[in-house]
């Protein structure tokens, strides 16, 4: 039979893993999935405990949960603790998470290719600066395909 305990570990593992897979730490995961199961508002100190990491550590990855709107810090009257709970849906963040992830790297790609271009005089000769502008101009096309896609994507609303 099954504990609590391992169904929890599992959770918080899953939210971990997907995290990562997303190129977010592990952390991030472990920080929705403990706020996700305790269902309350917890202190800094409560996550570092239940997710095994600094409160220096947390701090940090809760900033970046704020900025992306996954959690909202808040104070309780006559406590001096911040506290933080979840906020928003889990599934519009992760989808916002997704887009902001792609169009980062699609931007950064262009960005190279625009600059790979102003340098392309220097390269070879003639035959060898064609033949890098053609691969250019289809890897570039594609990526503008890509961020259309993205784009569309991000106008999408979830069910």
């Amino acid at each position: 039979m099954v504990s609590h305990q391992e169904i929890e570990r599992k959770i918080l593992s899953t939210f971990s893993d997907t995290a990562n897979a997303l190129g977010y730490s592990p952390l991030h995961g472990s920080i929705i999935g403990v706020l996700l199961v305790r269902d309350k508002p917890m202190s800094l100190q409560e996550i570092a405990q239940e997710t095994g990491y600094s409160t220096s550590m947390v701090s940090l990855s809760l900033d970046l949960l704020e900025v992306l709107a996954v959690i909202k810090k808040i104070k309780k009257t006559g406590d001096r603790k911040l506290y933080i709970q979840l906020d928003g849906d889990l599934l519009e963040v992760l989808k916002n998470a997704i887009i902001i992830k792609m169009s980062k790297s699609i931007n950064g790609s262009l960005a190279d290719f625009a600059e790979s271009r102003k340098q392309l005089n220097s390269v070879g000769n003639g035959a060898d600066r064609e033949r890098i502008r053609k691969k250019l101009d289809i890897l570039e096309k594609e990526l503008k395909r890509l961020k259309t896609y993205v784009d569309i994507l991000s106008d999408v609303k979830l069910p």
